[in-house]
């Protein structure tokens, strides 16, 4: 599945991270032909697309181990991007040093808080001390700097490739469904046709009183829209406003989806859309 803006020119992508994160990996497999913007910091991804330095931002959101990318979700209600798709990457973590360092030497992991809680259990077993630093590759790229044989990283191939270490141990993750799911972030905003599997990503919020919820999503129910993601946030000075990130199956333009949506919007201050796009067949077992 590949997704392209309105104008293809700028054949570009960005991603958080330093080359080799498993992001970068993400935008390969998704937009081969595309030259990948690494940035520092989400914001930097952000900035890039909004200012059309990167057609796409490549977007970590979930990890079927670590939960949500705190960061992303803050910072897309006040983005004026859009989603445009989604694609699941399936998180395999090694455990990098340089060459010439083994098991016995090693004595510290460095790497992304969110990859080391997803190896956690190895970490213990092998008598590792966690560091954590801002992304998995810049980990690797710090190590290899260092080229110090009592500390390692947990990364990727790519970036074990990318910064010349080696694997001393593969597959450090402690589940074996470990996948993150990435959405990919436009200026421009898509509308597919509504065949096939497709999810709707949408804002909204309620006052912060008994029942504001059940009412506001009482739609889906008995319109039998299926709701396959809801996070929750407050805000306000003081707290008195709950906010939600909501995906759902089913197109805006299907009569039972338009119900719940309108339902939605009745009991809601404010609803937006961040994005209709195709469902990533891994959704569903393909």
């Amino acid at each position: 599945m590949r997704l392209f803006p309105m104008s293809d020119e700028n054949r570009t992508i960005a991603f958080q991270g330093a080359p080799g994160a498993f992001s970068e990996i993400a935008c390969k497999r998704m937009y081969p032909d595309y030259t990948t913007l690494p940035c520092p910091l989400f914001e930097d991804l952000f900035a890039a697309v909004e200012k059309g330095t990167a057609s796409f931002g490549m977007c970590p959101l979930e990890n079927s181990v670590a939960g949500r990318v705190a960061d992303v979700h803050h910072l897309l209600p006040k983005s004026d991007l859009f989603i445009i798709g989604e694609y699941f990457l399936r998180i395999e973590q090694h455990l990098l040093a340089p060459k010439g360092a083994t098991l016995d030497s090693i004595q510290e992991v460095h790497s992304h808080v969110h990859a080391l809680g997803q190896c956690r259990e190895n970490i213990r077993k092998l008598g590792l001390t966690p560091v954590v630093h801002a992304d998995t590759a810049g980990a690797a790229a710090d190590v290899a700097k260092w080229n110090d044989r009592t500390k390692a990283a947990i990364a990727s191939e790519l970036a074990a490739e990318t910064y010349g270490l080696e694997i001393l141990k593969r597959n450090m993750e402690d589940a074996d469904h470990n996948t993150t799911r990435f959405v990919v972030l436009s200026k421009e905003r898509t509308l597919p046709a509504a065949e096939g599997k497709v999810i709707t990503s949408l804002l909204f919020s309620t006052k912060s009183v008994p029942a504001a919820l059940y009412k506001a999503i009482g739609g889906f129910a008995t319109n039998s829209v299926n709701i396959t993601k809801l996070e929750s946030y407050t805000s306000g000075k003081y707290f008195e406003i709950a906010q939600f990130y909501m995906d759902i199956e089913g197109h805006p333009s299907e009569p039972a989806v338009a119900r719940a949506l309108e339902e939605l919007s009745s009991f809601s201050k404010e609803v937006k859309v961040l994005g209709v796009y195709p469902a990533d067949p891994f959704r569903y077992g393909k």
